[in-house]
């Protein structure tokens, strides 16, 4: 069976989500920080060995360029922009979000990772 097309893309700033629409009919929302530590960039990926990525917790989307009909291209206000995200890519990352997201909390255990930031951007300093 093909992969749906993405009918839509909506950035929800405040929540930290991508909404994504597909041909289909389903809908799915997917955290800023679950697309950024499963990019699809040679950084994250590596070379079949992919790297645990830390500290993400508050990363959000700055940017969504679109590359041809097939992708785009998401810029993180963490300086992250190398990753392409295929249609394929994104419809695959949402429907089996649950179970990724899982292993990624387990992998940040059983490493001593985590998901919090080293510098909380959040504080206003007076």
């Amino acid at each position: 069976m093909a992969t749906p097309n993405i009918t839509g893309i909506k950035l929800k700033r405040k929540s930290r989500q991508l909404e994504l629409c597909f041909d289909d009919g389903s809908s799915y929302l997917l955290s800023c920080e679950l697309l950024r530590v499963h990019s699809p960039s040679a950084e994250v990926q590596g070379h079949g060995k992919p790297k645990l990525v830390c500290h993400k917790k508050n990363v959000n989307i700055s940017a969504i360029e679109p590359v041809g009909n097939y992708a785009v291209k998401l810029v993180f206000d963490d300086g992250h922009n190398t990753g392409l995200y295929s249609w394929p890519l994104l419809y695959r990352l949402a429907t089996q979000s649950e179970r990724l997201w899982a292993e990624y909390l387990d992998l940040l255990k059983t490493e001593k990772g985590s998901r919090e930031p080293l510098i909380d951007l959040a504080v206003k300093y007076s």
